[in-house]
């Protein structure tokens, strides 16, 4: 094993990216170019593609009209290593040589949490009916394939909860702006179930007890 392949601490990697652009969401590292137009756009994602090929290492690219997105990961160990951090260097580079102004607030992670007694009883359909593919990282969680849904993931219960909803979404959001995120959302109506686990997540309700967690990669073992 050499040292590119070495699974790094968040705050780490927090530490090491350029902060105008690049957000560490969980097992990620992502960041959000607004583009002037299509055609910078897709010659900033042309540039980052050479780039990623010198590299060995390939990041997934969004283009939209206006943003371009790019989220690395190091797929083989399941989280970030300085292999991301060279890439988010190398971007952050190419971004500033077309003048590229960084959107943080649009670098979010959405996932679909599943509370279940049998996990492997009931992740087969949802893997079946989403057609999601397995993480070899970790076994309780899905994707999907073409990368652009919300990844799904399975949260053991120990009894059943009958009071309560068995689904609720994870909005994981860069660090430096989820208190923002939370005060939005208490002001749009929703209120606070829980504040437990601050800074790893906030677990609010709307008015009628649908639940969200606003989710950092703070204050988790692998921080």
């Amino acid at each position: 094993m050499t040292d590119a392949d070495v699974r790094l601490p968040h705050s780490a990697v927090t530490a090491a990216v350029d902060a105008r652009h690049w957000r560490v969401l969980l097992t990620m590292l992502r960041a959000t170019f607004r583009t002037p137009d299509w055609a910078t756009g897709a010659a900033f994602v042309a540039r980052v593609a050479e780039a990623a090929d010198a590299a060995g290492h390939h990041p997934d690219v969004l283009l939209r009209y206006g943003q371009v997105t790019v989220t690395t990961t190091s797929h083989d160990v399941g989280g970030l290593t300085s292999r991301d951090v060279d890439l988010a260097a190398t971007v952050t580079a190419l971004a500033d040589e077309l003048a590229l102004t960084p959107s943080v607030p649009s670098s979010e992670m959405l996932e679909i949490a599943v509370d279940a007694l049998d996990i492997p009883a009931v992740r087969p359909f949802w893997r079946a009916v989403l057609a999601y593919r397995d993480v070899p990282t970790d076994p309780d969680a899905l994707v999907d394939p073409a990368g652009t849904g919300p990844a799904v993931w399975f949260q053991q219960m120990d009894a059943p909860r009958p009071q309560r909803n068995r689904l609720h979404v994870d909005v994981t959001v860069p660090h430096d702006l989820a208190e923002e995120r939370v005060a939005a959302a208490l002001a749009a109506g929703g209120r606070l179930v829980s504040d437990h686990a601050v800074p790893a997540f906030w677990v609010l309700a709307d008015p009628e007890g649908n639940e969200v967690c606003v989710c950092t990669w703070q204050a988790r073992p692998s921080s």
